[in-house]
């Protein structure tokens, strides 16, 4: 699934093509993607003018001059394409703008999700409303975290996936934060140390600012509005790396377990 540095690479390929734009065109190709598309999108987005991009947790979020802002979500494999050559079975939503640009919702799987929101709501709309800051937003601290975690048994790893703690943080980069700080990742949460929760509240916006530069993971069937495909995975450090060398300077091998349903790396000797 795409996560933070994905969403926030998509946000910026759309903005240099739609921000400023007038929306000439809206098309649906299909009625739904995960749920239906908004009955009145084309309606409220033709002839609107994009006012500003941005990127909220994992949706990314095209404000117009009406007054709305449309949210998507790429779900597991969605991605948007610009001027695409050809419209293929799994281009679902098209735009075209006044100069003539035309940027395509491709999304094999469905799973992805268009809404339009009123602006000045949006701090209130549901899936936004319990989402806790975001992990770039300069909030996130060793006591800051501290707080949160106190007294809590769940596994540190687990609730770096809670979203009512930190919006956007997801398993790919939480698996590469807890390597730089050292951290078990099964260690329950309420248990970490201070030092380690600094080393963490320091490593969390390293590694995603590094993998938005790298322009994110490509993973699957990820890849930027321009086609360009992400090269972070080239430098994870446990990431999918099972069996394998760490590379954290010890002898220890990186090790898969499952939490939560989902896949953790981890080195069980840098991370103890």
């Amino acid at each position: 699934m795409p996560e933070l540095p994905e969403v926030e690479t998509t946000v910026r390929g759309l903005a240099k093509v739609l921000d400023g734009q007038v929306i000439r065109s809206v098309e649906l190709r299909r009625a739904d993607l995960r749920r239906a598309f908004p009955d009145d999108l084309g309606q409220r987005l033709t002839g609107a003018r994009v006012t500003g991009l941005s990127r909220r947790a994992k949706y990314g979020l095209i404000a117009t001059d009406r007054g709305d802002t449309m949210i998507f979500h790429l779900g597991m494999s969605g991605r948007w394409r610009i001027n695409p050559v050809e419209l293929g079975a799994h281009d679902h939503l098209l735009i075209e703008t006044n100069e003539g640009r035309r940027l395509s919702l491709n999304d094999p799987r469905r799973f992805g999700s268009v809404d339009l929101v009123a602006t000045d709501a949006l701090g209130a709309w549901p899936a936004f409303k319990a989402l806790g800051p975001e992990p770039l937003g300069g909030e996130i601290g060793g006591q800051w975290l501290k707080a949160r975690v106190a007294g809590r048994t769940a596994a540190i790893k687990l609730m770096l996936l809670d979203q009512r703690i930190i919006a956007g943080l997801g398993n790919i980069y939480a698996c590469e934060a807890l390597f730089r700080a050292r951290i078990n990742p099964r260690k329950a949460a309420g248990k970490v140390s201070r030092v380690r929760l600094d080393a963490l509240a320091e490593s969390i916006p390293a590694v995603l600012i590094e993998a938005i530069a790298a322009g994110g993971s490509s993973l699957r069937d990820f890849a930027s509005p321009d086609g360009e495909l992400g090269y972070f995975s080239k430098q994870f450090d446990v990431y999918d790396r099972e069996g394998k060398p760490c590379r954290g300077g010890c002898d220890g091998v990186v090790r898969r377990i499952v939490q939560g349903g989902r896949s953790t790396f981890y080195c069980p000797s840098c991370q103890r």
